[in-house]
């Protein structure tokens, strides 16, 4: 499943490759294509689908989906564009011999982009909450967020790592603030409530029950 990359993305490209390697940039590239049409969203909101399928003639063909719309849009690969046998042997040994340099530079990859996304959802988080959060819990989570983005300036994972330890610690602090806040302010207007209730009830005590007379009643009576 592929999603966006940023707000409001209205298209996504769709780029096939074949090979062994993590990386695409080390695979042959078979060609591309372009689904437009997306529904206005934040970034990693979009599902899109993305199905791979190949013939009895060895004909790739390769077809993604906007889940939201329902848009399709795919492309063919022919035999003529794949690789042969002698090339699929050699991208494996390739991919043999390469295999612990793709997984620090995967591990890389993944780290700077749990980064980013936890940049993201924090600022995004500030910002809808900007009346909730004080400025003693929003200065050390800004703070952090300015670190990891200088971190994320460089190359140095293990930097970008403590970077994001130290956001995430920030973060679990203002959430619990924010948790802490809204509970002490349920608990007011719960006693503001009771308050009134019983303040209800007191003068309902007050009222003291008057006996209708009927004057013409009495007057025969006394006759």
């Amino acid at each position: 499943m592929f999603t966006t990359a940023e707000d409001n993305q209205p298209s996504v490209m769709i780029q096939v490759y074949q090979g062994e390697r993590e990386f695409a940039r080390d695979n042959k590239s078979l060609g591309n294509f372009e689904l437009t049409g997306l529904m206005p969203a934040p970034r990693g909101v979009p599902q899109i689908e993305v199905t791979f399928d190949i013939d009895a003639n060895g004909i790739v063909h390769v077809n993604a989906k906007d889940m939201a719309t329902g848009k399709e849009q795919s492309m063919t690969v022919t035999g003529g564009s794949a690789l042969g046998k002698d090339e699929i042997n050699n991208m494996v040994k390739e991919a043999e011999a390469h295999a612990e340099e793709d997984r620090k530079r995967r591990e890389a990859v993944d780290t700077r982009n749990e980064a980013e996304a936890l940049v993201f959802r924090t600022e995004k988080l500030l910002k809808d909450n900007a009346d909730k959060i004080g400025e003693d819990t929003r200065t050390p989570v800004e703070e952090s967020i300015k670190e990891l983005k200088t971190a994320l300036e460089g190359e140095d994972v293990e930097a970008i790592k403590a970077g994001m330890e130290k956001l995430n610690t920030t973060s679990a602090a203002m959430g619990q603030a924010m948790y802490a806040a809204a509970q002490a302010q349920s608990a007011q207007e719960q006693q503001a409530a009771s308050a009134e209730s019983g303040a209800g009830s007191a003068q309902d005590d007050d009222v003291v029950d008057a006996e209708i007379v009927d004057d013409e009643n009495d007057k025969g009576d006394k006759k």
